[in-house]
């Protein structure tokens, strides 16, 4: 018999490119309110810009770091196993712990360390398009363009072999997917970290000119096994996964708005806006990592009790009102600032800078290629990724 997908949980509903009317109703109302989670545990759910910068501001009363009896892919696994399958995973741990490790990967996400990529991803990025050129219409925007291009970057600055996406994709893809069964779920994440144990073994031996190379030459005395592994892991599951689904939902928000597609495509200096318009406007992480109450607090007057899990709702605090004007308004000229769509605090995304590289290199460069390019189909007909961590299109169809 097949499993019954879970029921979505409010702060993971989307209506097409916004977020369900039920978390606007929490934010003009108390702003937080108990809801029901995606584990089926109740959640107390933040949803005003202000409310969510506090929470992720202050990791001493709300905790990154997992209570024991929290989560149950650890369900069959011993205190020394569960200590293995999170060590190195920058979300899962607080202050200093988390000062320790950011510090060694920091440098390497500098706007200027970011800037010696920019002629690499723009000849990866030519490359597929020459490629969607050579086979021509109709064509998956999600299969040939947005998801192979981050997948390469990220391959190239960490030293994992591009031979080995489509395996490792896959992990990903239902790793993330809140459908998929919890036991199936486990698997896919021990998979993923003894293949990347593998690759950090090979590092340790023979270190590259690439990332892992660089942290095992310089922090390697410093780093175990475990954190080395987590570290990649992680590297290597955010650095497509998140700007491979913005490339995707972004040029279905751009052909759904001709006028801001048309900024994008014959603008430069309207790109760099228009990519934080679309970050504050897509919100493609619907919460973040939850967080857990240290101790009795409260968010906006609202009492929230010890050991309680807290998610913060990205999509509703950067359609707050307070923080823009009409905010469900796509607008790309106007920069979207104070957006959080790449998180708040000390947990602040560490591949922004990357991230908004590929974004502001890919964006125009398609649309300039394709002048012409529209979807193949209604867009009424357009898969959208449900139950999923990120949001995203499961495939894009266009022609051009």
């Amino acid at each position: 018999m097949t499993q019954a997908p879970p029921e979505m949980p409010v702060y993971m509903r989307r209506n097409s490119f916004d977020p369900d009317p039920g978390l606007q109703e929490i934010r003009e109302a108390e702003g937080v309110r108990r809801v029901k989670g995606a584990l089926g545990m109740d959640v107390y759910v933040i949803t005003r810009n202000e409310d969510v910068k506090e929470v992720l501001a202050d990791a001493a009363r709300f905790s990154n770091r997992r209570p024991p009896q929290f989560s149950p892919f650890t369900d069959n696994m011993s205190d020394e196993e569960i200590r293995r399958s999170q060590a190195g995973n920058l979300l899962g741990i607080d202050p200093p712990e988390h000062h320790r490790l950011r510090r060694m990967l920091t440098p390497e996400f500098t706007l200027r360390r970011m800037k010696r990529l920019e002629p690499r991803i723009v000849e990866i990025v030519d490359e597929h398009l020459d490629s969607l050129d050579r086979t021509g219409p109709p064509a998956d925007l999600v299969a040939e363009f947005a998801l192979p291009i981050p997948s390469l970057v990220i391959c190239e600055l960490l030293g994992v072999p591009y031979a080995d996406r489509a395996a490792f994709q896959s992990r990903s893809n239902r790793q993330l997917d809140f459908s998929v069964p919890i036991p199936e779920r486990t698997a896919l994440q021990v998979e993923s970290r003894a293949y990347m144990d593998t690759l950090v073994t090979a590092a340790r031996k023979n270190p590259g000119e690439d990332m892992l190379g660089m942290l095992v030459r310089e922090h390697g005395d410093e780093l175990t096994q475990d954190e080395l592994v987590g570290i990649a892991n992680l590297l290597l599951l955010a650095g497509h996964e998140t700007t491979s689904n913005m490339l995707g939902l972004g040029t279905l928000a751009l052909l759904q708005h001709p006028d801001q597609l048309a900024l994008v495509r014959d603008d430069p200096d309207a790109v760099g806006p228009a990519v934080e318009e679309l970050m504050r406007w897509l919100s493609i992480v619907h919460t973040g990592i939850p967080r857990f109450c240290v101790a009795d607090t409260e968010v906006a007057g609202v009492p929230i009790p010890a050991n309680s899990i807290v998610v913060v709702s990205l999509p509703a605090a950067n359609r707050d009102p307070s923080i823009v004007e009409d905010p469900d308004r796509f607008d790309v000229r106007r920069g979207a600032p104070g957006h959080l769509a790449f998180g708040h605090g000390v947990h602040h995304c560490l591949g922004a800078p990357l991230a908004r590289m590929e974004m502001r290199i890919a964006f125009p460069a398609l649309l300039r290629r394709f002048p012409g390019l529209a979807l193949a189909g209604d867009p009424a007909d357009v898969p959208f990724r449900a139950y999923h961590f990120i949001y995203g299109l499961q495939s894009l169809e266009v022609t051009w």
